[in-house]
């Protein structure tokens, strides 16, 4: 679906030249601290404007919820008109459909990762991070949960095929499923070692010794409970705000 700015009602009682006013300031905004002190003093401004005369005392909080509407607005904006351009501005993804991406994102519960099914909604804090809503694959509503988008969302892992154990190096971050007696999730984890291995009719018999990033245990694992990271170029990875949000609106 579509993530595009939120509908909640706004303050419609700014006059012309007050909006003028909050226009030249939100394109200039990149060069201050937009807090709750800024807001106020820009309330106090406005009510003691002569073009304020005989209208409502502004609320500082409405002059807020101004520059949050319009920093939503610009980046839906922003991606839309990214999103009718070639890919050739981000390198490495020239002729590539965004929309066909798979995601998973990483739960604030345990911590672990998970397919996401579904990206339901989508909200901005006044940092400038984004969240949004994710539902994932075999779990129902209740389990529905806000990730942040730059630190918890990323393109799907890559499951292994048992002819690809060459492809992992020591190093190597790795998605490993990890198998506990109440519990069976993929974590984060690292390549430390690797015993290879003669492979069988059975397959691939290498063993992967690898550490857990989320509480450094470590584990010898066999390929099957390994996944890739994809050979993504490294905006998608790192600063990968835009680049998702474009994603979404395609999907």
């Amino acid at each position: 679906m579509k993530l595009r700015p939120r509908q909640r009602q706004t303050f419609s009682g700014f006059t012309k030249a007050e909006v003028q006013k909050m226009e030249h300031l939100f394109h200039d905004s990149s060069k201050q601290s937009l807090d709750m002190d800024y807001f106020k003093k820009l309330a106090k401004l406005f009510n003691r404007s002569s073009n304020r005369a005989g209208k409502p005392i502004l609320k500082w909080t409405e002059i807020q919820n101004w520059f949050q509407m319009r920093r939503e607005n610009h980046l839906y904006e922003e991606t839309s008109l990214n999103g009718a351009k070639e890919t050739h501005a981000i390198p490495g993804l020239k002729g590539q459909d965004l929309s066909n991406l798979e995601f998973e994102a990483r739960s604030s519960t345990d911590g672990a990762w998970y397919d996401v099914d579904t990206f339901l909604s989508h909200r901005f804090h006044d940092s400038g991070e984004i969240e949004v809503q994710v539902r994932y694959i075999g779990f129902g509503p209740e389990h529905d949960e806000w990730v942040n988008v730059k630190k918890d969302v990323r393109q799907r892992s890559v499951a292994l095929d048992l002819s690809d154990c060459h492809k992992v190096k020591v190093g190597d971050q790795v998605l490993c499923f990890q198998e506990r007696k109440d519990q069976a999730r993929y974590y984060d984890a690292h390549v430390v070692d690797i015993q290879r291995r003669l492979h069988d009719i059975r397959g691939c018999r290498c063993l992967f010794l690898i550490r857990y990033d989320h509480d450094s245990t470590q584990d010898s694992v066999r390929l099957r409970r390994l996944c890739c990271r994809p050979n993504v170029p490294v905006l998608l990875e790192h600063e990968q705000n835009m680049v998702l949000i474009h994603g979404l609106l395609r999907s």
